[in-house]
């Protein structure tokens, strides 16, 4: 008959205690879950944004080189108050972005006209 000593015990419990911290969360962190095709991200060249009191709606959508069609990939709802915290933040992040790169050329105001977007089932 074989008997775990002290230290083949202690193995045990480490390597259960172990895989347990693993999949548990570290306090105060939150888990997201995104499978792999969420975290590729997608490619965007126009974004409608609208908005009420309540809410912003901003329409990331992709229009195809020919101009004559286009797909809406994805549509968020955020508060006024999140809305805010977005333009704060990717304001800070474009002026990092230009100290270390350089400005950003913007086509001239006017140069490329705004499509006429309706959307259909």
């Amino acid at each position: 008959m074989r008997t775990e000593g002290a230290y083949g015990k202690f193995e045990t419990a480490f390597r259960e205690r172990n895989e347990m911290d693993q999949q548990q969360p570290v306090q105060g962190q939150v888990q997201i879950k995104a499978d792999e095709k969420e975290l590729q991200g997608q490619y965007s060249n126009l974004v409608m944004i609208h908005h009420n009191l309540e809410e912003f709606t901003m329409n990331f959508i992709y229009i195809f080189p020919n101009g004559a069609q286009g797909k809406l990939l994805n549509s968020m709802i955020v508060s006024p108050g999140h809305a805010k915290r977005i333009w704060r933040a990717l304001g800070e992040n474009l002026a990092r972005y230009e100290a270390q790169f350089g400005m950003i050329k913007e086509s001239p105001e006017g140069s490329t006209p705004a499509p006429n977007v309706g959307f259909v089932q």
